[in-house]
């Protein structure tokens, strides 16, 4: 399970991308959802998409890569896709059969839908495949300072990030763990039908909700037996550095967004 579950692991390559701030890789993700969302023709995807491509092919991870990152969404894809035909009722009349209409505006926004979804999903992916989880939260600390003057606190946020990360592969090995046991017991996941799949993986989520709220409780318990206390000043693991190549790797998505805005 931990194997076909990619997303969120760090490969390291070596790359230029590697060792980039995170603070200019967080911000460049958030330049490149702003861009992803004022897409509108078909030139700007073909632009945004050989751009981010690029982008991707620097970091030295085969594409397939991040491919299997996206794969675990192709079925809401394919909901999304068949809920943009057949509810979009713009531009021409293709087909006609019934209470099914298809319209040319339904399958350009239905493409155009799954399109951005993929976009986004594969540059979320480079985040987490290029920076350690705990640069990760340092990035997003340093970012989130400026909201201290709302009174609200980064370090707690970055803190939820870290714990958030921590438990997906311990819950995944909960998972597996509780598989494994069930088909010791006759109840292989593997040789029941669909309908009994379905039914035997609704029944985990008990004993996984069960597991993932006691590892919680020692979690606290442990943090409160060491002292931990939140917003008290600490020193930092990581330093963090901006560099002229973290000005260059921001430059180039505020260009691109520049250039999808006049196009």
């Amino acid at each position: 399970m931990q194997q076909k579950f990619i997303f969120g692991r760090v490969i390291e390559t070596g790359s230029w991308v590697h060792q980039l701030d995170p603070r200019s890789k967080m911000t460049a993700m958030a330049l490149f959802a702003v861009i992803v969302v004022m897409l509108q023709s078909l030139t700007d995807f073909i632009v945004v998409t050989a751009t981010s491509q690029i982008v991707l092919y620097s970091t030295r991870i085969k594409l397939t890569t991040y491919w299997r990152a996206v794969r675990p969404l192709k079925y809401l894809m394919l909901f999304i896709f068949l809920f943009q035909i057949f509810l979009e009722s713009g531009g021409e009349l293709l087909v006609s059969w019934g209470p099914i209409q298809i319209y040319s505006g339904g399958i350009l926004t239905a493409v155009f839908t799954v399109w951005r979804m993929f976009l986004f999903v594969s540059f979320t992916a480079l985040l987490t495949f290029t920076t350690a989880p705990a640069k990760l939260t340092q990035g997003l600390e340093d970012i989130l300072k400026p909201l201290s003057i709302f009174r609200i606190s980064a370090q707690k946020i970055a803190l939820m990030l870290t714990i958030a990360l921590r438990f997906i592969p311990t819950i995944l090995e909960e998972t597996q763990r509780i598989v494994k046991a069930q088909a010791s017991r006759g109840a292989d996941l593997k040789e029941l039908p669909w309908k009994d799949k379905a039914k035997t993986m609704i029944a985990l989520l008990v004993p996984v909700t069960v597991c993932a709220f006691r590892r919680a409780e020692d979690l606290v318990n442990s943090m409160e037996s060491r002292g931990y206390q939140l917003d008290a000043p600490r020193s930092k693991y990581f330093i963090l550095t901006w560099q002229k190549q973290d000005t260059l790797f921001l430059s180039i998505f505020v260009l691109l967004g520049i250039l999808v805005f006049f196009i």
